[in-house]
């Protein structure tokens, strides 16, 4: 009955939220609890529910159940596909107080939100220093680490781990073990030849949840996401100026007497 009235009487003493049944109100509890009781036997990850752990476990097996009637796309998670759907729908029901922009993932949302308020929820534990978005923060803590990092004696690269080294020297003494049997063209990492393979098999897995755009690369979708997020991360020390990509920036920093001046990975939207 509680869903037809609407009670929910079990309450969380810790943040206030409410439940309609105590089974949730006590899986809700270890997450302040830092309790995760369910743990995958093939990787050793721990998970607050046993349904987390499922979920987690087609990521082990490649399952993925929950597909799409309109295109055929599969998911591991039935949410994922209820936000997959709205690029066929067209519903965007998350809209900026703001401005008016409305987007189909409520995360996007909240980035876009910060570039109105300024808001810096990312804190650096080192020093603390705040950031507006968290690739800002990834790039700051590369300065803490400095010290921790593993460089490259033939360049300037540096690395945190002697694994990220080893394949970066390939580069340098030309070793590329990884070869396509499509082409022949061969490459210093596996994961460089998967993302090449996609040129050949035309799989594009990583897909913009907000337009519905897909890519080969990881990274191409990320540079992509921030079409819609407004974040401009690469700011110019001399003019204050901001850019959506490193490369934009260097282009920029020419601008200036022609000199290659400093640049910095925190965003100020110009």
């Amino acid at each position: 009955m509680r869903t037809h009235t609407g009670e929910r009487p079990f309450i969380c003493i810790q943040c206030g939220k409410s439940f309609t049944q105590k089974k949730s109100l006590n899986v809700h509890m270890k997450a302040h609890t830092g309790e995760k009781p369910y743990t995958c036997k093939l990787c050793g990850k721990s998970c607050t529910r046993n349904g987390d752990l499922k979920t987690h476990m087609r990521t082990h097996t490649g399952e993925r159940p929950f597909i799409c009637i309109r295109c055929g796309k599969s998911f591991t998670q039935k949410k994922s596909l209820n936000v997959h759907m709205r690029i066929h729908t067209g519903e965007k029901p998350f809209t900026c107080p703001q401005c008016g922009k409305s987007f189909r993932i409520k995360e996007i949302l909240q980035t876009h939100i910060r570039s109105h308020t300024g808001e810096n929820p990312f804190i650096c534990d080192k020093c603390g220093k705040c950031f507006r978005y968290k690739e800002n923060l990834n790039y700051h803590m590369t300065i803490h680490l400095r010290d921790e990092r593993f460089n490259c004696h033939q360049c300037e690269r540096s690395f945190t781990d002697t694994n990220h080294l080893k394949n970066h020297v390939k580069i340098h003494i030309g070793e590329k073990p990884f070869m396509c049997h499509h082409c022949g063209k061969s490459f210093s990492r596996e994961g460089s030849l998967k993302d090449h393979m996609r040129i050949h098999t035309g799989e594009k897995p990583f897909t913009c949840e907000q337009c519905g755009k897909s890519f080969r690369v990881k990274g191409n979708l990320k540079f992509h996401m921030r079409v819609h997020t407004g974040e401009r991360p690469y700011k110019c020390l001399q003019c204050e100026k901001s850019f959506k990509s490193q490369s934009s920036m260097k282009r920029h920093l020419k601008t200036h007497s022609g000199k290659k001046l400093p640049f910095s990975s925190e965003s100020q939207e110009v």
